[in-house]
């Protein structure tokens, strides 16, 4: 039951990743601190003072670069490779302990992985499509957004993995039941 939990808690935290990259890895770094998380030993980094001082720096400067318009279209590009790695780095610091290492990248990368990515295309369509419709203000909503699913998210995913677990079932079934009325209609 342990290991359902801890990767569920890496699934939670990777589809924050996929709203923002390095959210997840700074609310990571201070569970871990505070001792409400356990890293796996090779990931145990996250939690010293300046690996979350860094953190904390980064993920104040990617924040901002999402208000500035057409640089938050830029960085969707960028940030779609960095969600996969970062998703399957954050699965994988939560999932080690007793589990065979391939296992645990195997799971990491799949897992981990593919739901930043997808969580990641999901967010570089929907700010196109704001910028498209409400230009820069549509692009600061937008990003107000993600930074709030981000960050709750990633606090929900260590506080109740469950819970978290079936936020995103619900919003995968979401996002695939509009697409395919979208191919109907098409």
């Amino acid at each position: 039951m342990d290991v359902l939990l801890h990767i569920a808690i890496g699934i939670g935290l990777s589809t924050a990743a996929g709203f923002r990259i390095l959210v997840p890895f700074l609310v990571a770094g201070v569970a871990a601190q505070q001792g409400y998380l356990t890293l796996s030993p090779n990931m145990a980094w996250m939690a010293t003072t300046p690996a979350i001082l860094a953190l904390a720096a980064a993920t104040a400067l990617e924040v901002l670069i999402y208000f500035v318009p057409v640089v938050d279209n830029l960085m969707d590009a960028v940030e779609l490779p960095a969600a996969a790695i970062a998703g399957t780095v954050l699965t994988a610091a939560v999932t080690g302990g007793d589990m065979n290492p391939f296992l645990q990248w195997s799971l990491a990368l799949i897992a981990g992985g593919g739901i930043a990515t997808s969580t990641q295309a999901f967010t570089g369509l929907a700010r196109l499509a704001s910028t498209a419709a409400g230009g820069p203000v549509g692009n600061i909503a937008v990003s107000t957004t993600e930074l709030a699913s981000s960050t709750i998210l990633s606090v929900l995913a260590i506080a109740v993995p469950i819970l978290v677990l079936l936020v995103v079932g619900v919003l995968l079934y979401l996002v695939f039941r509009r697409r395919i009325r979208q191919r109907r209609v098409y």
